[in-house]
């Protein structure tokens, strides 16, 4: 928090940071994306995660991404700011939705800086859309600006089989540093519910955060 002084004693940090500013706020910024690929429970779930936590939560969804949060979650896709209240509203962090053509909004602009931003699931449209380096909408404009400013993209690209552009787009993407985490859930730790699985497709993307969690037992643990 910055502490108002009188003019004659500003410091030098009140001078770089305007009042109710703080550089902190820039590492609990995220951007999340959720398209129409299937497993739109991936990114609701990781959503819950970072509100939980504190954290400020950037939200995308493409007008596919809402169908399938219907078909698969039933959502009522025609009450959408409603929906997101009424399952994360009582959550401590802070959600920030912006529509999907708002090519204006805050995320859209390399001057607005966020920690990191994760598409989950992705489609592999949306994803051939970022590798040709085409902005066609505010979430790909966000993952291009992401990009540009050499700050970290997750991308949870969730689709079968794939083919040969499928992997190639992947490929370019990795080879600018994107972080590709496809949604291949591991079964080593013996999960229970679907949940269990869901939580640790989560915990991965946490994980190539920094973000310290305990959504499933690591390996060796219990050896120590």
């Amino acid at each position: 928090m910055v502490v108002n002084r009188p003019e004659h004693a500003r410091s030098e940090s009140d001078a770089l940071f305007p009042a109710g500013y703080h550089p902190d706020h820039v590492s609990k910024r995220y951007v999340i994306g959720i398209t129409g690929a299937s497993g739109s429970v991936y990114g609701v779930r990781l959503i819950e995660v970072l509100l939980s936590m504190g954290y400020s939560v950037h939200l995308v969804i493409s007008n596919a991404g809402w169908r399938v949060l219907k078909e698969e979650l039933d959502w009522t896709a025609s009450s959408r700011e409603e929906m997101l209240s009424e399952h994360f509203g009582s959550l401590p962090g802070k959600l920030v939705y912006h529509s999907f053509s708002d090519i204006g909004a805050s995320i859209a602009s390399g001057s607005f800086r966020v920690k990191a931003m994760i598409i989950i699931p992705c489609s592999m449209g949306t994803l051939a859309n970022i590798a040709g380096g085409t902005s066609s909408n505010l979430m790909t404009r966000a993952a291009d600006v992401m990009i540009k400013e050499e700050r970290k993209l997750v991308i949870v690209p969730r689709e079968t089989p794939l083919h040969a552009i499928h992997l190639e787009n992947m490929l370019k993407l990795a080879r600018m540093g994107v972080s590709i985490i496809p949604a291949m859930p591991a079964f080593y730790y013996r999960p229970q519910t679907l949940e269990d699985a869901v939580d640790f497709m989560v915990g991965k993307v946490l994980d190539i955060l920094d973000i310290e969690h305990h959504l499933f037992e690591r390996w060796g643990n219990n050896s120590e």
